[in-house]
């Protein structure tokens, strides 16, 4: 196919746009951009079309890579959810020369799902005040389950605290970026704090890997991601790196509780971890807890920071905001949790606090 014959992103989004090029009838199309990708929401359906970028190990600027990365992605999330994701939908050239989603010559690939009522979803629920614990519980113990069935990652207890100390750093590395606006004093202090909690409470860390609870999960457990339907549906896993999706059911599930709080609701973080304690038999210290938040409060952080100088839906005040916020929260689980562990920055006592550069990974996720 020539480049004349191949239609323009810009077109792909605007024929997707328009309800009438859809082959279920539909009222309206509501389309959604986030950082890699445009969603395209129908009556029933919807549709999820990549951006054409580069990530860390990935060049989605290839046809045949977001036609592998569909694939993956629908794959995945059928782990948690049933009857949402329908497959992979072709975006084709017809033999008239006319785009249409079918089959014929592909010029791209979507993600396509049964759409999720709005009005069950977590994050809608929450800012409503109108979350049915019962449901909720349910959800997490399916989580639970799934975890529980889940190979243990073969990975040593020592390398196994070195990658939470990489996170650690990289977050670091974004959050002293002049664009974020962040006070240098506090990332180092909350960095430091962070660090000297792995050090000091190894053991802690190391028994997790032993008891096998280092597994693949979603990646990504915000309550956009959670709809409380019978049976309950977690979508859009992070699909792109399954490191980044080894992890810790405790950090995971403390991530969704933190984000609930963050909404509004800081009484469900006790409704999920009762409910992840009856299923799973896992009782983990709360201060292990505390200080998944505190990573992972800057890991959202640094995201926020990424986002400042690029073009997109929100603006840099906006990012810079959302990056300030999530600061306040990693300091208040590294500090004003049973933690306490706060350390003068200036002293200079981590090695890994180094005098990085102003540059960050490629493997971005949408916030």
């Amino acid at each position: 196919m020539t480049s004349a014959e191949f239609p323009a992103y810009a077109k792909r989004i605007e024929f997707l746009s328009d309800a009438r090029n859809h082959p279920f009838a539909t009222s309206r199309v509501e389309v959604v951009e986030t950082h890699m990708s445009w969603v395209f929401l129908t009556d029933r359906h919807a549709y999820k079309l990549k951006k054409p970028i580069r990530l860390e190990g990935h060049d989605l600027a290839f046809l045949e890579e977001r036609e592998s990365q569909c694939r993956n992605e629908v794959d995945l999330n059928r782990r948690l959810s049933e009857g949402v994701y329908l497959g992979v939908a072709q975006l084709s050239i017809a033999p008239d020369g006319k785009m249409r989603l079918g089959e014929g010559r592909a010029v791209d690939w979507l993600v396509w799902m049964r759409r999720l009522p709005d009005a069950l979803m977590l994050d809608r629920l929450v800012t409503q005040g109108q979350v049915d614990e019962t449901r909720l519980a349910a959800c997490i113990e399916m989580l639970a389950r799934f975890y529980a069935s889940a190979a243990p990652e073969p990975i040593a207890p020592g390398e196994y605290r070195e990658h939470l100390r990489a996170r650690i750093q990289e977050s670091l590395d974004a959050l002293r970026l002049p664009q974020g606006g962040l006070p240098l004093r506090e990332v180092l202090r909350i960095a430091n704090a962070q660090l000297a909690f792995l050090d000091e409470n190894a053991a802690l860390f190391d028994a997790r890997v032993r008891s096998s609870r280092i597994v693949e999960g979603h990646g990504d457990l915000r309550p956009e991601h959670v709809c409380l339907e019978s049976p309950p549906q977690i979508i859009d896993c992070l699909e792109f790196s399954r490191v980044l999706r080894m992890i810790d059911p405790v950090e995971e599930l403390g991530f969704l509780g933190m984000e609930c709080a963050r909404l509004g609701a800081p009484e469900l973080d006790a409704v999920i971890f009762r409910a992840y304690r009856r299923v799973a038999g896992d009782d983990p210290d709360d201060r292990l807890v505390h200080f998944h938040k505190s990573v992972t409060a800057c890991v959202r952080a640094k995201l926020a920071v990424w986002h400042v100088s690029e073009p997109g839906p929100k603006g840099a005040d906006a990012w810079r905001h959302r990056a300030s916020g999530y600061l306040a929260l990693a300091a208040h689980h590294i500090d004003g949790s049973p933690i306490r562990c706060a350390i003068d920055a200036s002293q200079g006592r981590f090695d890994a606090l180094r005098d990085a550069g102003p540059q960050a990974s490629s493997g971005r996720r949408a916030t």
